[in-house]
Formats: C-alpha cells, structure tokens, sequence
C-alpha cells in the first residue's frame, strides 16, 4: 500500500511539472529519451521510476533531484557529519553492491579515489580549472538541493578556494575535491542514489586528511 502511495505522489507532481512547462508525456519522452509508455506507466502508478529515469526527468524539467526522489519513494539519510572510520568501512559493502546490481564495470577502491584526486590537483591551478569550480560549484549544489551530509565541508571548501585562503598546495588539495564533486563523471556515478554520493564524501575525506598532514 505505502508503494502505490510513493509511486502516486510521484506521478501528481510530475502531472504539475507537465503542466507548468506546458509539456506533454511525448514531449518529455523526446527530451529524456524515455519511452513514452514508460513515462505514461510511472505517472499513472503502475510503474516505479528507477533513478537513471529521476535524474534525466530532473535535468529537463530543471527541478532538484531529491523532489522527485522523495516522492518516488526513496529514501534519503541526512546527517550532520561522516566520520572517516565509516566511510573507508562502508568500501567493499559499496562494491558489492555495485557488482551486484552490474551498474558499474570498474572496481571501486580507494586508491583510484585518491588517483582521480591526484590528476584533478594540477588542472585546479589553471585558469580554466579555477573558473570551472567557481562557475560550477554553485550550480552543482542547486542542483543536489543541498541533498549530503558533506555539503557544509564542501561549502567551507569552496570559500576557501574562492577567496584564495592558503598555501598554493593547500588550494590544490582543496579545488581537486571540488572539481571532483562538480564534474559529471565520477567514479561511482551520481545517478546511482544514494551510493553515489559516497564517493564524493570520501574526496572531502581524503582532501580533509591531506590538508591536516599539510
């Protein structure tokens, strides 16, 4: 009963997005890609909408992606911080549950976290790496609707890099977990809710240790 209930509150709000854009079910289906009889099942409750469908719906109605992940039924953890201890724990449950559901090839694991990290430092401390942060930090975070626990660090981060407070490693360190969080590629990809955003929360983590070692 509390499914057809969430796929329900789903289907009333995507019919409100349809009819503020003034858009119908084959427009929307042009724009995502989605079948329309996909669409037409997940907005009359006989379908759930699985995330791929959520973030492409969300991209070309330009809402946040947890309002359509609320109503569908998902849920979504909030807490005020991540100790390190469980994010490095939660690793190979992370991959298991990638292989498990084949949404990813590559193997997860720390070291091509800290990898992607390492190759992000000197692109940071170009100019175009510097007015990618500063033009795309903000949009990125609009676009997640302050969904993590990490957003706090991550807007820490990104006053530091913009208003330049630090040594020009300590910067470094700082815009390659920026930019990792702001580019659409990540390891994990951020569609794959909510394990998607494990990977950028263990970037804050480990960009966090660097600038302590510092």
């Amino acid at each position: 009963m509390s499914g057809e209930k969430m796929d329900n509150n789903l289907g009333l709000l995507l019919k409100k997005l349809l009819k503020e854009r003034s858009l119908s079910m084959r427009k929307l289906s042009e724009l995502t890609d989605i079948d329309t009889a996909t669409i037409s099942r997940i907005i009359n409750g006989k379908r759930k909408a699985n995330p791929a469908h959520l973030q492409k719906i969300a991209n070309y109605l330009q809402v946040p992606i947890s309002e359509l992940f609320i109503a569908a039924g998902f849920s979504i953890e909030e807490r005020n911080t991540i100790q390190q201890s469980d994010i490095f724990m939660s690793v190979e449950s992370i991959q298991n549950l990638l292989e498990f559901s084949n949404l990813i090839d590559s193997k997860f694991s720390i070291g091509s976290l800290e990898q992607e990290l390492s190759n992000y430092e000197q692109y940071v401390q170009t100019e175009e790496g510097k007015e990618n942060i500063l033009k795309g930090f903000g949009e990125k975070i609009k676009k997640l609707a302050s969904i993590g626990p990490f957003i706090s660090q991550l807007k820490e981060m990104y006053e530091k890099f913009r208003l330049n407070k630090g040594t020009p490693r300590e910067l470094a360190i700082v815009g390659s977990a920026l930019i990792y969080f702001i580019v659409s590629v990540d390891i994990i990809p951020d569609y794959i809710f909510p394990v998607g955003f494990i990977d950028d929360a263990m970037a804050i983590q480990i960009a966090a240790n660097l600038l302590k070692a510092e």
